[in-house]
């Protein structure tokens, strides 16, 4: 049997421990010994890795680049730079108070070469993504207001730009060679060694523990992109991550963020993870995972045994509709829906309809929660204009509210408390669904139309059989009108009988 293929490697010398420092070897750059004042051309190897022994000749200068993960981090600061102690005195301090959100608080210190630059090296215990280490060090530095750009203040690893075929990492010189000294605490050259430097490596590393927590929530902040994508596509982008941060705050929220996240995956999803854009299940899969991943999903979302039918009529709707994803033309996209059309016309009039209906159908529905929860709180106005204005603080958007008066409006509202008024002046029950003690119960359809004459007219209508209600019950029974309306229109989709969309819910 034959024994596995291992990958190729340098060879290591045992007992080298400053070299193991810097493992990654691959792509590694050299000079020869510039003249002084000068300095040196560097040149790649890319067809072998470095070796401890090539390096230990001495016969060039070396550098080495980042693999996919590293132990550590360095930041170069020019001699002419803005931030180098003989400008800035207290900049490097500044940079390391960035970085201690990382969980980086000290740094080894030394020139990079006679030029004066520094380099600062920081180690910690535990390997992490260099590419994430990289975006997490840019987002702090930037944040705290430091300019990342070559001869002022440079990252390694660095951030890299987008390409088809993903650019080396930037190369730095190793440390402890011609030219390169430690640095004390004031920044002044002191007695150097490899012994040393590794050493205060030693050190370092015990202090900074890289926190990846906090590493993780700046690569979902940044949102790295595989793809570049246009300013516009940008903050679309950006206003989709947004509705989504927070998941779920409360009640009625499901059909909503089932839409933001369908319409951010279906537009977006290839652009963040790579490979083809997603459709059909696989677009449904994607849509049930990032929906459980969210906040607030467990306690707010009230549609989990359902989760993945919403999320497949999501599907439906967001491929029918005018989105695409992105990267592909309006031509092709169109040659899809015509394709659709030429195989079942009625299905895909039906699918593109229904985007619309969903969309109202969400803002119906925080309507009604938004009501309910005035009157649970007995802080329903009874202006309009202090009507409206309570309702926005939902997130219910003026135009939605203009569209569906028939919710809220007072105008719409009113008619069933006069009705009421009037059967209380007359004695009879303004509740025909609970009579009074005594009394003969009216068999009724319990679907037939409450305007219809049998509660309207007071002539041989069903409701002269009904007698006189006890006075103490008049305030009961209108404040459980509302509570129940209230809660249906909650709960259901339907369309109601008119005089029960008529119900005043004006506060008492």
């Amino acid at each position: 049997m034959e024994a596995a293929v291992q990958p190729f490697e340098y060879i290591h010398e045992r007992g080298d421990t400053f070299l193991s420092l810097f493992p990654h070897r691959f792509d590694y750059i050299y000079a020869p010994y510039p003249d002084p004042g000068h300095s040196p051309q560097w040149r790649t190897e890319r067809r072998y890795p470095l070796s401890d022994r090539k390096i230990r000749q001495g016969n060039a200068l070396y550098g080495v680049r980042f693999g996919k993960t590293t132990q550590y981090a360095l930041i170069d600061i020019d001699a002419t730079s803005s931030y180098h102690p003989h400008h800035a005195p207290y900049a490097i301090a500044q940079i390391l108070d960035a970085l201690e959100p990382l969980g980086l608080v000290e740094a080894i210190a030394c020139t990079s070469s006679d030029s004066g630059g520094i380099h600062l090296y920081l180690p910690f215990p535990t390997a992490c993504t260099s590419w994430k280490l990289a975006i997490a060090l840019a987002s702090h530095l930037e944040g705290a207001g430091f300019c990342l750009k070559p001869g002022q203040l440079e990252i390694f690893p660095n951030v890299r730009p987008f390409s088809e075929q993903l650019a080396l990492f930037h190369a730095h010189r190793l440390p402890m060679q011609a030219g390169s000294y430690l640095l004390d605490e004031d920044f002044a050259p002191i007695w150097s060694s490899e012994t040393r430097f590794v050493h205060q490596w030693r050190q370092a590393q015990q202090r900074n523990g890289l926190d990846l927590r906090v590493l993780e929530r700046c690569v979902a902040k940044q949102n790295t992109l595989r793809r570049p994508v246009s300013n516009r596509a940008e903050k679309f982008l950006a206003d989709l991550n947004l509705e989504l941060e927070q998941g779920w705050t409360g009640r009625g929220q499901t059909n909503h963020l089932l839409g933001r996240i369908a319409l951010r995956t279906y537009v977006f999803h290839h652009i963040l993870e790579g490979g083809k854009p997603l459709s059909g299940q696989e677009l449904t899969n994607q849509i049930v995972a990032i929906a459980q991943s969210l906040p607030g999903y467990s306690d707010w979302c009230n549609h989990q045994h359902e989760l993945e039918q919403r999320a497949a009529e999501w599907t439906r709707c967001v491929e029918s509709s005018r989105y695409f994803p992105y990267g592909v033309s309006k031509e092709d996209s169109q040659s899809n829906l015509e394709r659709l059309k030429s195989g079942n016309s009625t299905s895909v009039e039906n699918s593109r309809n229904q985007w619309n209906t969903q969309q109202e159908k969400t803002a119906r529905e925080k309507i009604r929660n938004a009501i309910a929860d005035l009157l649970n709180q007995n802080s329903l106005p009874v202006q309009i204009t202090d009507r409206f204005k309570a309702l926005t603080e939902y997130g219910i958007g003026g135009s939605s509210l203009y569209r569906h008066k028939d919710l809220w409006h007072p105008a719409y509202l009113t008619t069933l408390d006069q009705d009421i008024s009037l059967l209380e002046r007359e004695g009879r029950n303004p509740n025909p669904d609970q009579p009074s003690e005594g009394s003969t119960p009216v068999t009724e359809s319990p679907h037939k139309d409450r305007n219809s004459s049998s509660v309207q007219d007071s002539k041989g209508s069903s409701a002269d059989l009904l007698p006189k209600p006890h006075s103490s019950t008049h305030n009961g029974l209108r404040h459980g009108i509302r509570r129940a309306w209230a809660s249906i229109q909650a709960m259901s989709d339907r369309p109601f009988p008119p005089i029960v969309n008529k119900l005043s819910m004006d506060s008492s």
